[in-house]
């Protein structure tokens, strides 16, 4: 299982990245003591690391160089500083890539997904989510099932993708449609049932029937052992 540390002094987005990427199969931790960021990265020996500008004490840049000093390990800045010259000031001081604020958690995912191959050639198919022996595949927004490749269409993938992330939970429709508005796309009440019912057909086509049930008046549950 491959380590993911997060240097995020936001609570609440550094536990959202960890909890994003244990739902892919990796070990995350994030920073607790901006004061021993170095140490903290050392103890927990991590595969890649995601590190913000802004930080307490000393900010992003001090710490990728130190990072830097020891360990070519792969470095993802995240920053809600979009200009170019943060951009490039964190190329060069050895990061590896660059996500602007807000992010959406699947263009996290893909980034991290990439550096960890082409850093350890690792294998992609360990990050796949599985529900009901259906693979949902994130290099090609795809669905396999019983050999056969499934193409689904972007919002399809969305829901999909959010319904597999929360497996044998109740998904809030407000919580989909915010997935599906990250497609740029506008999303209503109308347009999320119209969408689902494209992807109850898609499933059910491909063999994979009442996969997604509804609960009335709160959302969606994709039930799976």
């Amino acid at each position: 299982m491959y380590k993911v540390i997060v240097a995020e002094d936001d609570k609440g987005i550094a536990e959202g990245i960890c909890n994003c990427l244990s739902d892919w199969g990796m070990k995350a931790r994030r920073i607790m003591d901006f004061r021993r960021v170095m140490e903290e990265i050392m103890e927990y020996e991590p595969h890649l690391v995601i590190l913000d500008i802004t930080l307490p004490y000393m900010g992003g840049y001090h710490w990728c160089q130190e990072i830097r000093k020891i360990s070519s390990v792969p470095i993802i800045f995240i920053s809600s500083a979009t200009d170019n010259m943060n951009i490039i000031m964190a190329m060069n001081m050895g990061a590896d890539d660059y996500i602007p604020k807000p992010f959406d958690q699947s263009v996290l995912i893909a980034k991290v997904q990439a550096l960890l191959r082409r850093a350890y050639d690792y294998n992609i198919s360990a990050f796949t989510l599985e529900a009901a022996g259906a693979v949902l595949n994130t290099d090609d927004n795809t669905l396999t099932y019983n050999g056969r490749k499934i193409e689904l269409s972007r919002n399809e993938y969305r829901i999909l993708l959010t319904l597999m992330q929360n497996k044998n939970k109740v998904v809030s429709r407000e919580k989909i449609m915010e997935a599906l508005w990250e497609t740029d796309s506008f999303v209503d009440e109308n347009t999320l049932t119209v969408n689902v019912g494209r992807l109850r057909r898609t499933l059910e086509d491909a063999g994979l029937k009442n996969l997604i049930k509804t609960k009335f008046g709160v959302g969606y549950i994709l039930e799976a052992e």
